[in-house]
C-alpha cells in the first residue's frame, strides 16, 4: 500500500525509539544558523541498541544528516549497516537538490528499517521519501516524537505550509514601557542581554528594521558579540531615502533594501521591489519568501512592529524590560493581544519575556 503522509503507519513506539530520536533532535541543533533554507536534521544509526553512527546537517549545500551519519561509522562496524536501524528527525529526501537523494543512499546501503520523527513539508518530498522506502521493502516507523521534531523545524514548516518566513518580533523597553526617548536613542538592555540578542541574530536568516530606525539609530544589525553567522540585513525604505553612509551599507554582510522603486544589485546591497498592492506586512513577507528566508527577526521600529502585531502575523514576541530604567517622555512600546507568555528569564537588570500566539483552546 502506498505511504499516506496524512495517515501515518501504525507502529509500536517504545521508549528506546524515543530515546534515540531525542538524540537526533540534539544533533540537529548543531546546525542552527547554518542550514537555512534547508531544515535542521539529525540522524543516528543503531545496531542492537548500540549507536554505530551519528550525524547532522551541518551547512546548506553540504551533506545531509544521513550522509554524515553513515560516513561516521567506523570501518570495523560497516558490516553492521545492513542490519541496523536509521533514526532521522525529518523524513529522508527523495529528490535531487544541492545533493543526491538520501533515500537512494539508504537503499544502496541496504538499511532495513528507518524511524522518522516528522514528515518533510517540502512539496518535492512530503511523504514521498517514506513511500519510496516502503515500496522498496524498507520498514518505516513514523512518527516518533513528531511534536518535538516539528517544533525543532518550526521555521521550515512555517515557510512551506504558510508560504512566509517565521516572524519573531523583538524590542527593548523601559520599566514604564517606552522603547526610546523623544530626545533620541537610549541604551536600554545591558551588556549581558546584548550578547543574547546577538546570539538570536545568528539563529535567524534575516533581520529587519524600518526606515526611521535605520536613520535615527544607525544600527549595524550584525552578530558582533556572539560567534556565528550574521543574518542578512533587511531594511524597509519604500522611497529610497536612506543614505549609503549608514552602517547597514558598510559591506560587512549582505543588505537588502525593500522598496517600491527598483530592483538590482550594487555590491553587497540588493534592491528588492515590493508589491504596493498588498498591505505592507504582506508585501514584506512575500518579498522575503521569494528570497527564500525561512525566518526574520524584526527589531524595529515601533510602527513596523505594530504593523505586524495589528495584522496578527507573527510567531514569537521577545520583550526585554529594563526594570531599573524609566523614560519619562518617550515612544510607547507596541501594544499586542492574543499572546501567551511561555517563558520569562532574568538577565541582570533586564527581564526577558517570550510570547507565542494564543490559540483558541489556551
Amino acid at each position: 500500500m502506498p505511504f499516506n503522509p496524512l495517515k501515518p503507519s501504525v507502529a509500536e513506539v517504545n521508549p528506546t525509539a524515543e530515546f534515540f530520536m531525542q538524540r537526533c533532535l540534539q544533533l540537529a541543533d548543531w546546525g542552527a544558523g547554518y542550514t537555512a533554507p534547508n531544515p535542521l536534521v539529525g540522524a543516528l544509526l543503531v545496531h542492537e541498541n548500540r549507536v554505530i553512527g551519528e550525524g547532522y546537517h551541518l551547512q546548506y549545500g553540504q551533506a545531509h544528516a544521513e550522509v554524515n551519519c553513515l560516513q561516521s561509522v567506523k570501518p570495523g562496524d560497516r558490516h553492521l549497516i545492513p542490519f541496523s536501524t536509521l533514526f532521522v528527525s525529518l523524513e529522508p529526501c527523495c529528490h535531487f537538490g544541492k545533493t543526491a537523494p538520501c533515500t537512494d543512499l539508504i537503499l544502496r546501503e541496504k538499511i532495513p528499517k528507518v524511524v522518522v520523527g516528522s514528515r518533510d513539508p517540502f512539496p518535492s518530498v512530503n511523504g514521498k521519501g517514506m513511500e519510496k522506502l516502503e515500496a522498496r521493502g524498507v520498514e518505516v516507523v513514523f512518527p516518533v516524537l513528531e511534536g518535538l521534531a516539528k517544533e525543532k523545524n518550526r521555521r521550515f514548516f512555517t515557510y512551506h505550509e504558510q508560504k512566509r518566513p517565521y516572524v519573531i518580533l523583538k524590542w527593548a523597553e523601559s520599566s514604564n514601557h517606552h522603547i526610546s526617548s523623544l530626545d533620541g536613542r537610549v541604551l536600554i538592555s545591558n551588556n549581558l542581554t546584548n550578547r543574547l540578542v546577538h546570539k538570536w541574530r545568528t539563529e535567524e536568516a534575516a533581520i529587519l528594521v524600518g526606515t526611521q530606525t535605520a536613520l535615527l539609530d544607525n544600527p549595524a544589525l550584525t552578530a558582533r558579540f556572539w560567534p556565528g553567522k550574521n543574518p542578512v540585513r533587511v531594511v524597509l525604505d519604500q522611497n529610497l531615502r536612506l543614505p549609503d553612509t549608514l552602517n547597514l551599507f558598510d559591506g560587512a554582510t549582505k543588505s537588502i533594501v525593500l522598496n517600491g522603486l527598483k530592483e538590482g544589485e550594487a555590491g553587497e546591497i540588493i534592491f528588492k521591489r515590493i508589491q504596493k498592492a498588498l498591505p505592507i506586512d504582506q508585501s514584506i513577507l512575500t518579498a522575503l519568501y521569494d528570497l527564500q528566508f525561512l525566518s526574520v527577526l524584526v527589531e524595529g521600529g515601533a510602527h513596523l512592529l505594530q504593523t505586524f502585531l495589528d495584522a496578527g502575523i507573527w510567531d514569537e514576541i521577545r520583550i526585554i524590560t529594563n526594570e531599573d530604567l524609566e523614560i519619562t517622555a518617550g515612544i510607547p512600546s507596541p501594544e499586542f493581544r492574543n499572546a501567551r507568555l511561555v517563558k520569562s528569564i532574568r538577565s541582570g537588570t533586564d527581564v526577558i519575556r517570550f510570547y507565542v500566539p494564543r490559540k483558541k483552546r489556551d
